[in-house]
């Protein structure tokens, strides 16, 4: 059930029944329960895994959405990488994409509150990787709170890269407060720090404030940005445009 949602994004109650086979009653109940999990998001007669900008989508969403601009961005944001670094990695799908390629740029540190990103590093040789614990979310498949927030505080490293599901003009934005908490310890821990940005999720906004684009050294932003708003964050910070494939 959970997965048909992901795929089709809003799907009715009906509907559900229909394809599963089952009660109206019976997906109910089952929806009942994957939304206490964070997996999906109620509606009056549906239930939707897209994003607003009170909730953020569950990460099994947005993997598999915009798969060929991240991995676009995540090729220019690795030229920031050089072997030796220490980089600070987020729990967000396009820094996903981005680990799989550091696996290359050994040797590195690398420390993160992901739970996927901790997989594409363990067991690789010249990787010093740290986990950033905390309490476990779900829905973003990683750590947070408090706990994770003390263990960013007590590191320093040379580049931090993040995403977020919101940007306009000059500022960043998160749904949530604990993300927003962490990113923003993330972003303090580093000597430089880069944004990493598909088209999707520029010239919106979310609930909370993260912090402003010049606080940024790099925003890396896929070629689906429109040119204007692309000139207007280069009067902030250094703004790479990554080119999609086909």
């Amino acid at each position: 059930m959970a997965e048909h949602v992901v795929q089709h994004g809003t799907v009715t109650v009906s509907r559900l029944a229909e394809v599963m086979g089952v009660s109206v009653m019976t997906v109910h109940r089952d929806l009942e329960a994957l939304a206490r999990r964070g997996v999906l998001r109620r509606f009056r007669g549906g239930v939707s895994a897209l994003p607003t900008s009170v909730f953020e989508s569950n990460l099994d969403y947005r993997l598999g959405v915009h798969v060929a601009q991240k991995e676009a961005v995540a090729r220019a944001a690795a030229e920031l990488v050089e072997p030796g670094m220490s980089v600070m990695l987020d729990d967000s799908t396009s820094v996903l994409a981005l680990a799989v390629l550091l696996r290359e740029r050994r040797p590195l540190t690398v420390l993160t509150n992901a739970r996927r990103v901790l997989d594409v590093f363990a067991g690789c040789e010249e990787v010093r990787l740290i986990a950033l614990g905390g309490e476990y979310s779900h829905t973003h498949d990683s750590f947070l709170g408090v706990p994770c927030v003390e263990a960013i505080e007590a590191m320093s490293v040379d580049l931090v890269l993040v995403s977020t599901s919101a940007m306009n003009g000059h500022m960043t934005f998160h749904q949530e407060q604990d993300v927003v908490l962490v990113k923003r310890a993330m972003l303090a821990s580093g000597a430089r720090t880069a944004l990493l940005m598909d088209h999707s999720k520029v010239a919106r906004t979310a609930l909370h404030r993260l912090c402003p684009v010049a606080d940024f050294d790099h925003v890396v932003v896929d070629d689906g940005v429109d040119g204007a708003l692309v000139a207007e964050l280069r009067e902030h910070t250094d703004v790479r445009v990554a080119e999609v494939d086909g």
